[in-house]
């Protein structure tokens, strides 16, 4: 899950690596723009920080930060590392997340009752470092329990015994003592990108999404920040609900007939306080004998500015992505209509930190993200997450995950409390609508062909409590209310209409 950073006024380094944000062009315009500012640059030393919060939403593997020299975060108290007093260039360290969920109503199409479960994810990361270069993997096993016919369960729910990553990789923290900072990553890999909206290493979701490729990194240390990707997703497995359900094991496997990659530019210190990056996207899809896929080949450009949290001030964030490109009909095998692509996400969000003696933080927000507005012509306006996450904002994921960023208009409003630097709370309500009445709503896989069931899907409430006990132990609490408007309630396969309660406890360990 992602929290605000409170307290507040937070250290140059913190403002460029804790929470990095977007804003997007063409890919040639992005890569000149680096190369510009690559042979721009002066000369400078490598900056070395440490950082002291404990962060659990990356693993230990997304913590260490190879331009740096060290880890963003405090290390576990429990430290494997020391307690085998392994050498100093190998890294070792395990994760155990425990998670009970429950939902009392339902809001799938067709689906009755209520469903729990029990969520167990268990990774594993070994890395060896030898000067620049660096050889590592991470194991990781993501169980459901307690499941049955009747559950929701596909693969983002378990992905049991496979490797997330395996790589090699060199970094040098002053390339031809140009003062930038390079870092190449060849092989399987999770990636994690700015607003986390579009590409992400999911933190709630039991599954983690993960790619095997090449990536380059740039860095001049406060100014920008260049990210360049060649890569194809990998394909968790097996991804038939019953054999997920039997425990059936089959290692992942990339697709060769898709290709994602992409360009990233973070500027830093831009006027008024604001941090941009600028990110141009692009998915070529084919079918797999595993996982028919509809085709989708588009390019997905995008822009976001923001200024971080500070007391006694304002900070704002404005994101806007599009969608360029084809996509086919359905995934059928038969089908071979193509459809012209085009959608538009936005993101604005306008908060206020209180100068209180607990940080508090209020902010509004709304969100748009396009859908398509006729089923039966030759285009498409739904918009496409890619591998985006969303908790942090559209309530817990998991078996609940209602608010989907596609075919949603969203306004809402936030405010998030920190009586102690290692405990948060955040209440989050918003309202939510359909961007299209003839589109369908997702994750409800409930859809009105004809646009009478209106579009007020309804209201949710969304109450998290989180306590880090120290940088090996976090605790924490949440639950999610949805309550049903009339699209919920009326369109074709509709469950009951009454509302939906979630709720989940969980423990995570880090040693």
């Amino acid at each position: 899950m992602t929290y605000l950073s409170l307290p507040i006024k937070p250290p140059l380094a913190r403002l460029l690596f804790a929470d990095r944000v977007s804003m997007a062009r063409l890919m040639g315009s992005v890569l000149l723009s680096g190369l510009s500012l690559l042979t721009n640059s002066g000369v400078q030393a490598a900056e070395k920080i440490t950082y002291t919060r404990p962060s659990f939403s990356p693993f230990s593997s997304q913590m260490y930060d190879s331009l740096l020299g060290t880890d963003r975060f405090e290390k576990p108290v429990w430290n494997l590392h020391e307690t085998l007093n392994l050498p100093k260039w190998l890294d070792l360290s395990v994760e155990q997340r425990t998670r009970y969920e429950t939902m009392d109503g339902t809001f799938r199409a067709g689906s009755t009752g209520g469903d729990q479960h029990i969520a167990l994810q268990t990774a594993v990361w070994l890395q060896a470092h030898l000067g620049g270069l660096r050889a590592g993997t991470e194991f990781l096993d993501a169980r459901a329990l307690g499941v049955d016919t009747g559950s929701v369960l596909n693969n983002t729910h378990a992905n049991t015994a496979d490797f997330l990553q395996a790589y090699l990789a060199w970094a040098d923290q002053n390339l031809f003592n140009s003062g930038i900072g390079a870092d190449v990553i060849a092989g399987r890999q999770t990636l994690n990108f700015g607003s986390r909206r579009l590409v992400a290493r999911n933190a709630f979701r039991n599954t983690i999404n993960n790619f095997t490729g090449g990536r380059l990194r740039l860095q001049d240390y406060d100014k920008w920040q260049l990210n360049v990707f060649v890569t194809t997703p990998v394909q968790r497995l097996p991804n038939a609900a019953g054999d997920i359900l039997d425990d059936v094991h089959e290692f992942d496997e990339e697709n060769p007939n898709t290709l994602f990659s992409g360009a990233f530019m973070e500027m830093y210190g831009l006027p008024y306080g604001f941090t941009g990056e600028a990110y141009l996207y692009h998915l070529d899809e084919g079918d797999d004998p595993h996982v028919p896929t509809r085709n989708r080949r588009y390019f997905t450009p995008g822009v976001r500015f923001y200024t971080r949290p500070v007391e006694d001030k304002f900070d704002f964030t404005w994101e806007t992505a599009g969608q360029f490109g084809t996509v086919r009909a359905s995934a059928a095998a038969t089908d071979g209509r193509d459809l012209n692509h085009e959608a538009w996400l936005h993101h604005i969000r306008l908060g206020y930190t209180l100068a209180t003696a607990w940080p508090i933080n209020v902010a509004a927000m709304y969100d748009y993200a396009g859908g398509d507005d006729d089923p039966n012509d030759n285009r498409n306006g739904g918009f496409d997450t890619l591998f985006g996450a969303r908790r942090w904002e559209y309530g817990p994921t998991g078996m609940y995950g209602a608010i989907p960023r596609s075919n949603i208009s969203s306004p809402g409003f936030s405010v998030q409390v920190a009586p102690r630097p290692n405990l948060q709370a955040t209440l989050i309500h918003r309202a939510v609508w359909l961007a299209s009445a003839n589109d369908v709503w997702s994750p409800a896989g409930l859809r009105d062909r004809d646009g009478a069931s209106g579009t007020f899907i309804g209201q949710q409430t969304d109450l998290s409590v989180r306590w880090d006990v120290n940088s090996s132990l976090n605790l924490e609490t949440g639950w999610a209310a949805l309550f049903k408007g009339e699209f919920a309630q009326q369109a074709p396969s509709a469950p009951d209409p009454g509302d939906v309660n979630y709720f989940y406890v969980q423990s995570l360990l880090r040693f």
